[in-house]
């Protein structure tokens, strides 16, 4: 954890709880100032901005929740954490509800609170990550068509409204597509397009929590619901509670836990593991999956009414090779990034190349064009991208063995229609069956073009 230059004020009427608290936390690095009671600790607040505050609740002169409440706007910028031997769970929310940001009852053991520092400063940094991104959105606005994802394609521009339209709401949205096209970007782009683009963001990975530990982190845990909760636990829709919740790879949550997402969505409420009560969160779920969830519903592995619960606004991202089109543009977009990154002077990609990466089937689709350019900026000692420096299987036959896989015989008539219709098919494909731009891929006139189309009985 990057603690230099943090500034940590500590708030106790206990001088040996502070003489404590000092020499532990000036060994981690913090620059620490002392307050003897919450009315003092108002005077420094006002006087010096400070990244964290350790503030007990009871405290003669100003307690705690008072100091809370006077400090108001000074600590827009400030996590504070409090501290209590008397408290208890609704004390810790009203702590929270004044703008606290964790709770340690006291007695504690050292490394509590380092943890619970630890946990404040990696919040800081993901609230600052999300600072950023969105003021790079902002920035790349004049070069994207939708949050931080390009397509010029109708396909995609046809997803950009869509998304446009959608973040205005709370509805459920869940993003289908083949790994690699952007499904968390989207939902980047819903959340921060939305009225909730002020509150957290946070993005979990289904498939990449052991099973053991999904409804632990999904939904948090009271201290003592099991060995080794010693302390209380926020889950994670508490913890993008105003927010949006991103579950992507939702196809992997287990069967068992299903109907516990389920009353989620249904009650808007959630039971962390040891707790009497349910608490209620205001978060919008958006999910993603490269499964068929239909087929797995199906199968049994996916319960039907949590299809549906999600399915509200399905939002299906084309793979690459469907949107060729969009390729010189992602190439340019990727350039300039990696130009910055690298401190390249990359200008282009050449003809040959072009053409080669236009054909390549993208079976990684975005993410294996980015990378594919990253490689080649590196790799390369001249302003321009050539084919040697893109190394990929097209996807295509061999000339010999693409003829023989077309047609069999010697005839060329046969072979014209064979070639003119795969070809026709094929641009109508990329263009979206748009007929105008096919006819300008193939060069041929409109009134030819439908007259091959009906000829060839080609569907669109």
């Amino acid at each position: 954890m990057d603690i230099l230059n943090k500034d940590l004020l500590i708030i106790d009427d206990e001088e040996n709880m502070r003489h404590m608290l000092t020499a532990l936390l000036t060994k981690s690095g913090y620059r620490i100032d002392e307050a003897a009671d919450g009315s003092e600790g108002l005077e420094k607040v006002r006087q010096k901005q400070y990244d964290f505050i350790l503030c007990d609740l009871k405290m003669p002169n100003m307690d705690g929740m008072a100091f809370l409440r006077e400090a108001g706007t000074y600590l827009d910028a400030t996590t504070v954490i409090v501290m209590s031997a008397y408290g208890s769970i609704d004390t810790a929310i009203d702590a929270m509800k004044q703008g606290a940001y964790d709770y340690i009852s006291k007695p504690f053991k050292s490394d509590e609170v380092c943890l619970a520092l630890k946990k404040a400063e990696e919040r800081e940094k993901l609230k600052r990550e999300n600072f950023q991104l969105r003021e790079r959105l902002k920035s790349i606005e004049a070069h994207c068509n939708f949050a931080n994802m390009i397509g010029k394609s109708s396909a995609m521009q046809a997803i950009f409204r869509l998304s446009e339209k959608v973040a205005q709401y709370d509805t459920t949205v869940l993003v289908t597509g083949e790994s690699g096209t952007g499904k968390e970007l989207i939902a980047r782009g819903i959340h921060f397009k939305s009225d909730r683009s002020q509150e957290p963001f946070i993005a979990v990975n289904c498939g990449g929590i052991p099973e053991t530990l999904l409804e632990s982190e999904f939904f948090g845990y009271r201290k003592g619901a099991f060995t080794g909760a010693d302390r209380n636990k926020k889950g994670l829709f508490e913890e993008a509670d105003g927010g949006t919740l991103f579950l992507d790879e939702i196809g992997e949550l287990p069967r068992a836990l299903q109907v516990k997402f389920l009353r989620v969505l249904q009650e808007n409420e959630v039971r962390p593991i040891g707790a009497s009560k349910t608490r209620k969160v205001n978060v919008r779920i958006l999910a993603a999956t490269s499964k068929n969830l239909e087929a797995e519903v199906q199968e049994g592995r996916f319960r039907q009414d949590l299809f549906y619960r999600l399915n509200v606004m399905p939002l299906r991202l084309p793979p690459l090779r469907e949107r060729p089109e969009d390729i010189p543009l992602l190439c340019r977009h990727f350039i300039r990034r990696f130009n910055e990154n690298l401190k390249e002077n990359i200008e282009g990609i050449s003809p040959e190349a072009m053409s080669i990466l236009i054909r390549h089937k993208w079976p990684g689709n975005v993410r294996e064009l980015e990378n594919m350019i990253e490689r080649a900026v590196i790799l390369t000692d001249g302003a321009i991208l050539s084919a040697e420096h893109f190394s990929l299987e097209t996807g295509h036959l061999p000339e010999e063995d693409l003829f023989e896989s077309l047609f069999e015989g010697y005839s060329l008539k046969a072979a014209q229609k064979i070639l003119e219709k795969n070809l026709i098919t094929k641009a109508l494909s990329a263009t979206g069956g748009n007929r105008t731009k096919a006819t300008q891929l193939l060069e041929i006139s409109h009134p030819s073009l439908l007259t091959k189309i009906k000829a060839y009985d080609i569907s669109l």
